[in-house]
């Protein structure tokens, strides 16, 4: 049984900690089988084993001990239970132009739950900037929270608020907007705000973290620095994605935010331009951007936002795969669907046991696009009899544009207009770079 002295910890484990007299962030010398471990013991989750402890050693970084009953704990020093501590936020310089930061939650502005073992929405905006001293001599922050939602947890609903809150934001005197976002949903989020925010008088940058803060791999604190930065200084002003290039520390990274994916689970490198240069590149030593792409919308503080909103929630995105059930596309159509991406296979194929159901779909006024489930390259149903069965039957090929940005744009195009035939202009009009005439390999 747990107490508030050694919180998460239970049965074995419990039992050897209070026989040695630990309490949470104590300095515990542990010995076992010939080796020395040294460190202060942190919480536990409360659903873990019974035979572990959990210390944090002088670099920085959490071990785990497997204890037994050979297992020598001793209290080096006495300690106090961890937790956040900011210092006071430094003393901004006079006459530093405004820059808006809007938290909304995720690991950048998270901390980790002991009790679970996960990772929980805690730091506002506010605390990000006193805990990053850094942002004092580039701008003068403006904050807003306006959610403390895990990004599994956002909805179309929250992605209206937020472009609402960009423009108060613009109205009020930003120079740039920095929206900080958990790093999981956050290119369906760029992706949103890129149609529901145009014309852009300045950048709105998105970013998020990784890693949470209180490792010594974090990346939270360089892509704020970063993200800042850009949304004072950079000279376009588009919807942007910025996050690490590299492993390593130095250089940040921007993807325009319909054409960027999350590609790996946990590397500080994991977002990827697809089918598409680079955007641009900022060197966090010299502050010194580096542009790729030749057009882009320009900053100008005179232009005015064209605040568009509102998204229709009615879009599926599904993925074709072998032995499908084609129930599934009935469901969808018989549900008051406005529209479904697939994404297909190849060049934009499906089975043929589904076909029957696409066609129905369609005629009841489904709209239907098609998207490829290949990173690059993009989607040409005309080579293929199959593609052309699909044509013939009404679905609409999206040429590049990457699956789930095609399933928010359908969203939004749904949120303007409920005439199928206005959709489907949308959808293959080039509103935010979502197509890309350069097609790149890796």
């Amino acid at each position: 049984m747990s107490d508030s002295k050694l919180e998460g910890y239970r049965g074995f484990v419990f039992e050897i900690l209070k026989k040695a007299k630990a309490s949470i962030g104590d300095h515990l010398g542990i010995k076992k089988d010939g080796n020395a471990y040294e460190g202060i013991l942190l919480p536990r989750s409360e659903y873990s084993d019974d035979k572990h402890l959990l210390i944090k050693i002088k670099s920085g970084y959490n071990i785990g001990v497997n204890v037994d009953s050979s297992t020598i704990i001793n209290v080096v020093k006495g300690g106090s239970k961890p937790k956040f501590v900011f210092s006071p936020p430094k003393k901004m310089k006079e006459k530093l132009e405004k820059v808006a930061i809007i938290s909304t939650g995720g690991t950048i502005a998270s901390r980790v739950d002991y009790r679970t073992g996960a990772v929980e929405p805690a730091l506002s905006a506010n605390d990000l900037y006193a805990a990053v001293p850094e942002l004092s001599d580039i701008a003068s922050i403006d904050t807003k929270i306006l959610y403390s939602e895990l990004s599994e947890n956002i909805t179309p609903d929250h992605w209206s608020e937020m472009a609402k809150s960009v423009v108060e934001m613009i109205e009020g005197g930003a120079k740039g907007v920095v929206l900080c976002h958990g790093t999981d949903t956050m290119t369906y989020t760029s992706a949103a705000l890129s149609f529901a925010l145009q014309n852009l008088p300045v950048p709105l940058v998105l970013v998020g973290s990784q890693r949470s803060s209180d490792r010594p791999s974090s990346d939270a604190t360089s892509n704020l620095v970063g993200a800042v930065s850009i949304a004072k200084d950079a000279p376009f002003s588009e919807v942007v994605v910025a996050m690490h290039d590299t492993i390593s520390d130095g250089t940040i990274v921007v993807h325009r935010g319909t054409r960027v994916r999350k590609c790996h689970t946990s590397r500080r490198d994991a977002f990827q331009t697809i089918n598409a240069p680079i955007f641009a590149k900022l060197n966090l030593d010299d502050n010194k951007f580096e542009i790729n792409e030749e057009k882009y919308l320009e900053r100008d503080k005179k232009r005015k936002t064209q605040l568009k909103p509102d998204f229709d929630e009615k879009v599926a995105l599904i993925k074709f795969h072998p032995g499908m059930n084609s129930g599934i596309i009935d469901w969808i159509a018989k549900n008051d669907y406005s529209g479904m991406i697939i994404e297909g296979t190849g060049l934009g194929h499906v089975g043929h046991n589904v076909h029957d159901s696409i066609k129905r779909a369609i005629e009841s006024g489904l709209l239907v696009g098609m998207t490829s489930q290949c990173i690059w390259g993009q989607v040409n149903m005309n080579v293929y009899y199959t593609g052309r069965d699909l044509l013939a039957l009404g679905v609409l090929p999206l040429e590049n544009i990457l699956s789930e940005t095609a399933m928010v744009k359908m969203m939004w195009a749904f949120g303007q207009t409920q005439d199928s035939d206005e959709v489907k202009a949308i959808m293959m009009k080039n509103l935010a770079w979502e197509f890309s005439k350069r097609i790149l390999w890796m």
